[in-house]
Order: C-alpha cells, then sequence, then structure tokens
C-alpha cells in the first residue's frame, strides 16, 4: 500500500517554473514516466520523466551517475528504450528513485545545473509505448458500464449472475497498441445488419471509443503462485490513460460465444506518462460497494483495500470531429466521470488474475475497461452516451454523432485533485480515425 510521504508534500516546489503551475499535470509531486527520444531524430529512446513542461532526460542523467544506492541501480535500469528493467525492480526502487529526483528538482538543490543540462522540452519530443506489453488482459469493472449495455441487450437482466462476485475479463492483443497521436484507418470486419439474411464484410460502422486506464504490471509473480491482496499493490507500477477502440457491429456478431476478437484489436491507444501508484497516494478513497450488494470473496478482501484501495481520478473524454478542426472550433467534453465509481479495484485485479497460478511479467498491461459513472452524462463510450445509436449527440457546428465518423479525433484526459494536495494528471491519450484503407 503506497503511503504518503515527503514527495507528497504541498509546500515543494521546483526550479523549474512550469512545474509550479496551479494548472500543470505535472508539478514535482508527479513525476511520471515515460519513454521519448527528440522529434524528428534517429536517437535512441529512452525513459524520461516529466516536470513541468520538460522532461528529464534519465539516459543523460544516468551517465553522470548522480544517485547511491537504489535510486542509481534504478536510474540505470530507466534509461533504457522501455521501462521494463526500471517495472522488474520493485516498489523500493521505484521509491527512492522518486525521491532521489524529487530532490534533485526541488528549489535551491544543489543538482540544479547537472540536471538542468538533461531537460528536453515535451513540445521538442516523440513517445513511444513506454514497455515492451507481453500481456495485455482487459477488464471489466464498471458496474454502470455493464448495465448500460446489458440493458440494450437484456432488459430484464442487464447483469450477468456473475458481475459482482468474479473480476471479469478477456485477453487482449498487444501488438496493435499504440500510443498518443496514434492515428488508425476504419477497420473491417464482418457484421451481420438487422433482417439481412447472412453476414457481409465491410468497413465498421459503429465505431466507438473506450474511456480506460492502463495498469502496468511491476515485477510479477512466479507461476503457481498466486498474489494475495495483501502483496497485490507491491505489483503495480502506475496507471495511465487508455482508450479500446471498439467495432460494436463487428463485436455485436462475433462476441458469442467467446467474447470479443477482431472488434478489439485493430488499435489501442496510451497515453504515453505512467503516474506511478506512489504519486497518486493522496487521491485513495474508500473502496465501498452499495448496499445490498454481495462483499467479495476473502480471497478479494482486505482491511486496507476497504479503507483505501480505490483512487479518485478524474477523467474527461473529449471529442473534435474534422469539421470542427477546419473551422477553428475547440474539442467538445462528451463525458466528465471518475475513477472511484470502479467495481473492483487494482489490488483485486492482480490477485483475481493470479488466484490459479497465472504468472504476471514487468511490463503487462491490464485494462481497467470502460469506465462509466452512474449517470448517463458519465458514459464512457458512445454506445452508453447515445443509448445505442438510438439518441443522436450534438456536436459544436451542428454536426450530430451516433458513432464516430472519419476525422473525428478523441482526446483521454485524467487528472487528481484533493484538499490538501496538489493537482496532479495524467496527460492526455489522442487518436484520430482515418478512412478505411481497402
Amino acid at each position: 500500500m503506497a503511503h504518503l510521504n515527503e514527495t507528497h508534500a504541498p509546500s515543494l516546489r521546483s526550479w523549474i517554473d512550469s512545474a509550479n503551475a496551479h494548472d500543470t499535470d505535472f508539478p514535482i509531486q508527479n513525476l511520471p514516466f515515460a519513454v521519448f527520444r527528440r522529434d524528428g531524430t534517429d536517437e535512441p529512446f529512452r525513459g524520461g520523466v516529466a516536470i513541468g513542461d520538460q522532461i528529464v532526460d534519465l539516459a543523460a542523467l544516468a551517465a553522470e551517475r548522480p544517485f547511491t544506492g537504489d535510486a542509481s541501480v534504478a536510474l540505470q535500469a530507466a534509461a533504457s528504450d522501455s521501462l521494463n528493467g526500471l517495472m522488474a525492480l520493485g516498489p523500493t526502487a521505484w521509491s527512492a528513485l522518486r525521491l532521489a529526483l524529487s530532490k534533485a528538482l526541488r528549489m535551491q538543490s544543489a543538482s540544479r545545473g547537472l540536471v538542468e543540462a538533461c531537460l528536453v522540452p515535451q513540445a521538442a519530443a516523440e513517445f513511444a509505448v513506454p514497455a515492451r506489453i507481453g500481456d495485455y488482459t482487459d477488464f471489466y469493472t464498471s458496474v454502470h458500464h455493464a448495465t448500460n449495455i446489458g440493458r440494450q441487450f437484456r432488459p430484464d437482466q442487464p447483469l450477468l449472475p456473475n458481475y459482482k462476485w468474479v473480476p471479469i475479463g478477456y485477453h487482449g492483443r498487444s501488438s496493435s497498441i499504440g500510443v498518443s497521436g496514434l492515428s488508425f484507418p476504419r477497420p473491417i470486419g464482418q457484421m451481420m445488419r438487422p433482417g439481412a439474411p447472412s453476414p457481409v464484410v465491410g468497413p465498421c460502422e459503429r465505431l466507438d471509443y473506450e474511456l480506460e486506464l492502463g495498469i502496468f504490471i511491476g515485477p510479477g509473480n512466479a507461476t503457481g503462485r498466486p498474489v494475495s491482496m495483501d502483496e497485490a499493490e507491491s505489483q503495480v507500477f502506475g496507471l495511465c490513460l487508455l482508450n479500446d477502440w471498439s467495432s460494436r457491429d463487428v463485436q455485436g456478431w462475433e462476441y458469442q460465444p467467446l467474447g470479443p476478437f477482431l472488434s478489439k484489436n485493430f488499435a489501442t491507444t496510451l497515453s504515453p506518462w505512467i503516474v506511478t501508484f506512489e504519486a497518486l497516494a493522496p487521491f485513495r478513497v474508500p473502496f465501498v460497494r452499495p448496499a445490498g450488494d454481495p462483499d467479495p470473496l476473502p480471497y478479494l478482501d482486505s482491511p486496507a483495500n476497504r479503507a483505501e484501495g480505490a483512487l479518485d481520478i478524474r477523467l474527461e473524454v473529449d471529442l473534435q470531429s474534422r469539421l470542427m478542426r477546419e473551422r477553428g472550433l475547440s474539442p467538445q467534453c462528451l463525458t466528465s466521470t471518475s475513477y472511484r465509481h470502479a467495481y473492483w479495484t487494482p489490488a483485486q485485479l492482480v490477485t483475481h488474475h493470479t488466484m490459479n497460478g497465472c504468472n504476471l511479467r514487468p511490463g503487462d498491461l491490464f485494462g481497467s475497461g470502460t469506465l462509466s459513472g452512474p449517470t448517463l452524462q458519465e458514459a464512457g463510450a458512445l454506445i452508453e452516451l447515445t443509448v445505442g445509436g438510438q439518441q443522436p449527440l450534438t456536436l459544436a457546428g451542428g454536426e450530430s454523432r451516433t458513432y464516430l465518423v472519419d476525422g473525428d479525433s478523441v482526446t483521454l484526459r485524467g487528472w487528481c485533485e484533493a484538499p490538501g494536495a496538489v493537482r496532479i494528471g495524467l496527460g492526455a491519450c489522442i487518436g484520430t480515425v482515418l478512412p478505411t484503407t481497402s
């Protein structure tokens, strides 16, 4: 369980002015990790840490060997072209590096000159997927999303009997995971249209986004050794934003009996910055089930998880059409909600995933599943917001949407605020739909 320490102190200020702005995603209390290089170059990708509008180049800093002990070991691992090595080291090393970086970036730091020489403006950087993702598991943790979707197909029984007892998930495809800024062609698939005698093959007509969080796994566990609730959070390196794009018409035809396949594996987009679990400590909230719902089974329960296993991460979805861009219109907010509404916590996902002896490995990724709140305005996908396409949305400029059209750009944003804490953010996760290529 991550606890408050000196790196969270609201009084901390950085010698980098942009890190002290009240609305920055990346104050000194955050320090998220990414993999980057200077845009337009063939430099090797390497680890970086966000501070204000700058990036600390961890490869350049590691060459100076400024730290000792666990922090030094972690810095050398983070200088690589992926964060897997850092993730493998575990919470003690992660915390040591974060503390060392915090001290080096604070006002009046004796290390200012050394670190200043290692800064790269974020505006001059391009990013890569931050880890080599061996396995990707997508969960279904929002009871509100599950109910909204279930109601469209099973009005008399929106939730299946297992939902409130077991974290639902499926194994996804890691090869098509990309980083923010991704543009992808509208997928082609096999669909059964209402009233048709046989399925057709063609471009997806019901393309959707899904507002999710990505959960990156740290050290992992040995095959055959389940991870208990008391150990589970030590397996979580950090969180990012995740958009699990979905072909709803393909999905509706193919998902029986085994679930999503081609309707999901064509594109998944991540934000570049991973906010560490430690940085999120000020924004933990109690894990509470609605009155009358069953308590989790004992292997998915613990006093610590009940007390502060959930996270209040504010989430937002913005959409900007091609026409809006051409007219100079800003993206339009479609949804605002919070991760605190999730039905299962990150610790419960780790514990359940490993209860049968399944081994997790550094860099594995969990998707939270679409994160919808209790009202329709907090829905995390168009299929909910438009009630299966029956209630179109009106965009600025007069356009309407039931599902995404070519040229649409979707931006996910996330941030945390709490009394007595400095606001931190997850950055942005942006993707754009292109016309079908064949």
